[in-house]
């Protein structure tokens, strides 16, 4: 009996070849999980990559909160037309804090892992207000209503306690400072050092130009740090793991 002639034997045979198909699976299965009982963490260490702020986090829950992650990925596939658009691929460990993550699965819109710094202020708050205004063909919903929308951060230090309860680092000096940290990235004459030494690389301005802190500002700053925090000129992949 020839190889073609067994393989027809096993193909005719559905009890045969549901054993067959359970072994294989088994076997691969085995190869690729196994491995990850020996290792402490799968996700490789990147400096420069940290928790988010008050005022980011905050950002991040409107983003989630609007269903953004619907039309935008934050996940820059590793082929080249993907970075020749976007920038450098993704990296497991920039959303190694998101709860939720946010890699998607649909660009109705363009990816946004590197979104941060590459408009201005005022160009964000003119898009998520009339989208159309800037980008003619956007199909966009507009989000002008955030502008009106105050906050004062009084739940803050709660998010921030949820958050650690399932592996974010924030330490007890950021969740003792969540409600000041959330206002001094929108207000300059606070404790910006105190901000910057807990939040390295937090940006601090009035991100949407207007008195208070709005959800405007909030979505604003989340948006401006994504892609920001890892240095790419000199990043180096540990082409060990």
């Amino acid at each position: 009996m020839g190889i073609l002639d067994k393989h027809k034997f096993i193909e005719k045979n559905a009890t045969l070849l549901l054993a067959g198909s359970f072994v294989v699976v088994s076997i691969g299965g085995i190869v690729e999980i196994a491995p990850l009982f020996y290792l402490e963490n799968t996700i490789e260490k990147v400096e420069g990559v940290r928790p988010y702020s008050p005022l980011e986090l905050t950002g991040r829950d409107i983003y989630v909160r609007e269903g953004c992650y619907v039309c935008h990925s934050q996940m820059i596939r590793p082929m080249r037309d993907e970075v020749e658009r976007y920038g450098h691929y993704s990296l497991a460990a920039e959303s190694m804090y998101d709860h939720p993550f946010q890699w998607g699965s649909k660009r109705t819109g363009p990816d946004l892992a590197r979104v941060g710094g590459r408009y201005s202020d005022e160009w964000h708050v003119d898009h998520l207000s009339d989208p159309e205004s800037v980008v003619p063909e956007s199909v966009m919903p507009k989000y002008g209503f955030l502008l009106n929308t105050r906050l004062d951060g009084r739940y803050i230090g709660d998010a921030m306690q949820a958050h650690s309860i399932v592996g974010v680092p924030y330490t007890d000096e950021m969740l003792d400072n969540a409600q000041r940290d959330f206002t001094v990235q929108i207000d300059p004459y606070g404790d910006i050092d105190g901000l910057l030494e807990r939040y390295p690389g937090a940006q601090v301005r009035n991100f949407d130009g207007e008195p208070g802190i709005s959800e405007m500002d909030a979505l604003i700053a989340y948006l401006q740090m994504l892609g920001t925090l890892v240095d790419f000129s000199t990043f180096i992949p540990d082409e060990s793991r």
